[in-house]
């Protein structure tokens, strides 16, 4: 049987408000009380009921993450900051995968409240309408990590992707590549987009105004990368350079390359998307945009907490710096 405040108040021979204040860390109990109720724990081996003190205090100090795959370098990353700003502020973490299934992100979500968390944050695809209202009605402050509201009212961290893209593609071009090609994500997100339009602009800046037959569209994975290179072949005028849209996917590209005896980067230039640790663990290492992805969940998880304690917020919608890192994958000029 599970031992309770009132067995051990008992084997303390003090009241039970003793024990709570006790285990709540309140200092008006003398030592030599304090000592006896400790003792008592010890030896009964009591663990406090966090619902039943969550239901007291109406806080459960624990944070809902909801993240497309934790098997995602990516996200993995991302869910590292998150966890070790969470238990710097002495929160816990239920961490749950959607699949980025918008069915599934809704369900957690509700999942998550009913668990009664004092905050959510959420990393997905698209965020919808039905996303939106979930967020509106929610009880509890609600905080983007890597995923854009387009409507600005959700609390996130981003980077400025279309600038990212603008200049990773800006570097290819001036490469002297005439014709540099685009393995993109999924085209329903803001992010995919924001990274298109980033790479049409430069484009576009060197006298390319419909790239359209350069764009190949992927999944982020790599398996997608190693086709969208078949695909680079198959065009009539080969790209000597291509842009790729996450570092997983670069790796397919690459590899796929490699596999056809190509050289990279002396026959193809790649460049990736994120800064992973895959990218320095390829040969050639991979040039690619650095995206601080802890610093992202470590940021996103800060500002929940603000939200949770009621701190002042400065800025909601918190875009971070990124920068272009050059390595092997690409010609150094």
């Amino acid at each position: 049987m599970n031992v309770t405040i009132y067995d051990v108040a008992r084997e303390a021979n003090v009241s039970m408000a003793t024990v709570s204040r006790v285990v709540n860390g309140n200092p008006n109990v003398k030592p030599a009380t304090r000592k006896k109720v400790h003792d008592a724990i010890e030896r009964l081996g009591y663990r406090p009921n966090a619902v039943a003190r969550g239901l007291a205090s109406k806080k459960t100090t624990t944070v809902g993450v909801i993240i497309p795959d934790i098997s995602s370098i990516f996200f993995a990353e991302l869910a590292r900051g998150i966890e070790d700003i969470a238990t710097m502020y002495n929160y816990n973490i239920i961490l749950s995968n959607s699949d980025q299934n918008k069915d599934k992100e809704l369900h957690l979500i509700n999942a998550m409240l009913g668990k009664q968390v004092d905050g959510l944050i959420f990393m997905g695809g698209k965020i919808t309408e039905d996303h939106i209202r979930e967020f509106k009605t929610s009880s509890v402050p609600i905080a983007l990590a890597a995923t854009v509201d387009e409507s600005k009212e959700t609390p996130s961290v981003n980077i400025n992707y279309q600038e990212a893209a603008y200049e990773a593609t800006q570097l290819l071009l001036n490469h002297d590549n005439q014709r540099v090609a685009f393995v993109a994500g999924p085209e329903d997100t803001v992010i995919n987009t924001e990274k298109l339009e980033g790479y049409k602009r430069a484009m576009k800046e060197h006298g390319q105004e419909n790239p359209d037959e350069l764009i190949i569209s992927g999944d982020y994975s790599y398996d997608s990368g190693h086709e969208a290179l078949e695909q680079i072949l198959e065009m009539e005028q080969q790209p000597t350079a291509v842009f790729v849209a996450s570092d997983e996917m670069a790796l397919g590209v690459i590899h796929g390359a490699q596999d056809r005896g190509i050289r990279v980067p002396e026959d193809l230039e790649v460049f990736g998307f994120d800064n992973t640790r895959l990218a320095t663990m390829v040969r050639p290492t991979l040039s690619t945009v650095v995206q601080p992805m802890y610093d992202i969940g470590a940021v996103a998880m800060r500002l929940l907490t603000k939200f949770m304690n009621k701190e002042e917020v400065d800025e909601q919608n918190v875009i971070l710096p990124h920068r272009i890192i050059e390595r092997n994958s690409t010609q150094q000029k």
